[in-house]
């Protein structure tokens, strides 16, 4: 007893990672494709370490009919052109492109935060996965703002490499290695150099000085917790390969203490509090690569504002980020909805 699941853009970096969380998690799966871009046809990859290999299918000829669920990580190009024929094939797709975030009829799902948003997939057979830092943003937040309800949100990201695809981790891995060896670092990803820097511009400038990427994290918050929570960001690219990492300043209606935050904090749905006040007692985002918690640290009071709150927020972009999130909506929607086969 299972679905007939399909993962769009399998041998890509977020891809792969939809066929790891779905063998780690013991999905039901009565049967899995694989399917990509045509210049990955016929290629073999391990379903997680099953050791069940599949044959990549190309998805410009694939049938969508019969199939169940299919799990998108293409970019909005191709999904604006596949999302639209399985969705009218009866396969409900779980997007993990921007193209249908902000759509009102689809919905914007973090199970953790709004499961009760999903009930209204039905529209367009299309559910949204959230921007990376949103997720794990999102996950940290809803509890405290059930408890004492946010006003304002600060935010500052430290956002790794694969964010930006292969691409992202191929030139932070060359350009460190050239660096060590006196050889140029010339930048074709990103705009400047990378390694051993930040770069505080990820996607395109907006007219406001803001950019995609910031406007992003604002909208999205708004649709999937709260519209009147006012949020602002500083998005910046890091020299991280892997993990997300988020400084974040909360302005609360209530009075909240740092003591009670933790509390909330320790027995939220998704989260894993690593909080001791001193050396090493929080968590980086090398030690949150593989995991599937959005981990919170430094939980203290902010002096400066009436009922204020700073947090240190990690993540594996690739898996709370995309992956499992998108695996998580499934199940979310095998739950609520869907019959097994």
């Amino acid at each position: 007893m299972g679905y007939r699941v399909v993962v769009a853009g399998a041998t890509g970096n977020v891809g792969r990672e939809m066929l790891n969380i779905l063998a780690e998690r013991e999905f039901p799966i009565a049967e899995l494709a694989a399917v990509a871009s045509a210049r990955s046809q016929g290629d073999q990859i391990e379903f997680g370490e099953t050791g069940k290999m599949l044959k990549v299918q190309n998805i410009e000829h694939f049938d969508w009919s019969g199939w169940d669920i299919a799990l998108f990580a293409i970019g909005s190009d191709a999904t604006k052109i596949y999302a639209p024929i399985a969705a009218a094939a009866g396969c409900t797709v779980i997007d993990n492109s921007s193209l249908y975030r902000m759509e009102p009829d689809v919905p914007l799902i973090v199970p953790e935060v709004n499961p009760e948003a999903i009930d209204g997939y039905k529209v367009r057979n299309i559910i949204a996965n959230p921007n990376c830092s949103t997720a794990q943003m999102v996950v940290a937040l809803k509890p405290l703002h059930d408890a004492a309800t946010i006003k304002r949100v600060v935010v500052s990201t430290y956002q790794s490499v694969s964010g930006a695809g292969k691409a992202g981790m191929d030139e932070l891995f060359e350009q460190s290695r050239n660096i060590f060896v006196g050889d140029p670092a010339e930048p074709k990803k990103f705009t400047k150099q990378i390694a051993f820097n930040v770069i505080p511009h990820i996607d395109k400038f907006l007219d406001d000085g803001y950019t995609k990427e910031e406007w992003k994290m604002v909208v999205e918050t708004k649709k999937i917790m709260d519209p009147k929570v006012k949020v602002t960001a500083t998005c910046v690219r890091v020299p991280v390969f892997v993990g997300h990492s988020e400084a974040i300043n909360i302005e609360f209606e209530k009075e909240l203490s740092a003591e009670d935050a933790q509390k909330i904090l320790r027995e939220a749905p998704g989260v894993m509090l690593v909080d001791k006040r001193e050396d090493g007692g929080y968590v980086t985002p090398v030690e949150c690569v593989g995991e599937f918690a959005t981990y919170v640290s430094r939980v203290r009071e902010d002096p400066t504002v009436d009922n204020g709150l700073v947090l240190w927020c990690v993540s594996d972009n690739l898996r709370k980020g995309a992956a499992l999130n998108a695996v998580q909506i499934a199940e979310l929607l095998g739950r609520r909805h869907l019959k097994k086969a």
